[in-house]
């Protein structure tokens, strides 16, 4: 098994989130996850074009925009009135000119995350020019003395017209494909409209949001379906391969989507009586669970230059030097020296290069799924990924040649662990 996590520091819409201020629009946003949110704020903007654009632009203290947009999930209400769910991505972003930071000159860029993170959406004016008229609250029906009709027109909550500004809701309901009036309710985060793209010197290094962690996401999943490419990659495999991708890893994992859950536990139970029944079957799941290996794949933190004291003399990962196997004494990750053997093995047999990494010991140590899988599954597990800087950046940087070291380890752990399971004996 490769358990990997797909979420990423952000900023979320609020339930409300309409705000005005000085004759400008704002939107009210909370911040997820532990994002190094200095490197996406001074002064955002999301910018609502004529065109139906929505974009952010987040002043960096240098002086770098970042045009973000939204995306997300809607709930809408059918012509049928049921509830369904559209994804959303508003895909336009436009530019706009930059903030002046002048008139707060600091040594060291503080803010305060409630007050000072308020996108800008545009000017009052302006909306006033678009639409003819001010933006006026939904008027209330006139009160009858009907039960049906008073059922009808009672709203337990604001609708989302009143809670967000219009022409937001209309942008998303133009995305989902129904009126605004049937956006219900939804959950919209801002993201870095910039592609990933090659860059370095020699093109040899990768700029993009969100390497943590879709970047082990990626390199688990096309480990799998590579390991499948040949018509007779089952024939002897006495071994389930799986990949679980997890949400909300970076808030903890605590939630129904997290590794924290009942999720995968539940999952490989029903796997492991799958078939006819039999006297192992009452036991399937714990001979299951002795059998199998979860590598929790999490990516790494490179070596930095400018910091290379804040690393362990001996374990200072590089990019384009091969996955970094992960290894802490307090079991912030999980690894352990009968995993190391396994992995190693893996690799010699992929021709993949492997590094290892341990913090300092006047440093802190961050944590992965592995842990924590480990102790709901009782399965052996080993924590890994690839090295990369700028972790939690809303702009991350990682190695073009470690995706392919990557993908080819997760190949080879999928191809060869029946074979090698048996043959790391531990008493």
């Amino acid at each position: 098994m490769i358990g990997a996590h797909t979420d990423s520091p952000t900023l979320r819409v609020k339930p409300i989130s309409k705000k005005q201020a000085e004759g400008f629009i704002q939107v009210g946003v909370e911040t997820y996850g532990g994002g190094l949110w200095h490197t996406c704020a001074v002064s955002p903007y999301i910018w609502l074009g004529p065109a139906g654009v929505a974009s952010v632009l987040l002043s960096l203290i240098p002086g770098f925009d970042r045009d973000l947009s939204i995306a997300g999930r809607a709930m809408v209400k059918t012509e049928k009135g049921d509830y369904s769910q559209k994804l959303v991505k508003i895909d336009r972003p436009s530019m706009k000119p930059l903030t002046t930071i002048h008139l707060d000159r600091q040594e060291t860029f503080t803010f305060n995350k409630e007050t000072q993170l308020l996108p800008i959406a545009g000017l009052v004016a302006a909306d006033l020019n678009r639409t003819g008229q001010p933006r006026e609250p939904a008027t209330p029906e006139s009160s009858t003395t009907s039960n049906e009709t008073s059922t009808k027109s009672f709203a337990p909550l604001q609708a989302t017209t009143e809670r967000h500004h219009p022409y937001i809701v209309e942008l998303i309901a133009q995305e989902a494909g129904v009126p605004p009036a049937s956006v219900i309710d939804f959950e919209m985060i801002l993201y870095d409209t910039q592609k990933a793209c090659i860059g370095g010197l020699n093109n040899e290094l990768i700029f993009s949001a969100r390497l943590d962690n879709l970047g082990m996401s990626y390199c688990s999943t096309m480990g799998l379906i590579n390991s499948l490419s040949s018509p007779t990659a089952l024939d002897n495999e006495r071994s389930i391969r799986l990949i679980s991708l997890f949400d909300h890893e970076e808030i903890g994992s605590n939630t129904a989507q997290g590794a924290d859950s009942n999720f995968l536990p539940a999952f490989i139970r029903r796997l492991s009586v799958f078939g006819p029944r039999n006297d192992e079957t009452e036991t399937a799941y714990e001979q299951t669970l002795a059998t199998s290996f979860l590598v929790s794949a999490d990516m790494a933190h490179s070596v930095n230059p400018n910091y290379a004291s804040k690393y362990e003399a001996d374990h200072k990962p590089e990019m384009n030097k091969g996955t970094v196997v992960k290894v802490n004494a307090n079991a912030r990750y999980a690894t352990n020296s009968p995993g190391v053997v396994l992995i190693e093995e893996v690799a010699r047999r992929g021709e993949v290069p492997l590094q290892l990494f341990v913090v300092r010991n006047d440093s802190s140590c961050g944590s992965t799924i592995g842990p924590m899988l480990a102790a709901a599954l009782g399965a052996r597990t080993l924590d890994l990924g690839n090295p990369q800087l700028s972790m939690h950046s809303i702009r991350e940087t990682g190695g073009v040649y470690d995706v392919d070291h990557g993908v080819k380890l997760f190949k080879s752990f999928f191809e060869h662990y029946s074979d090698l399971e048996g043959k790391i004996i531990v008493d």
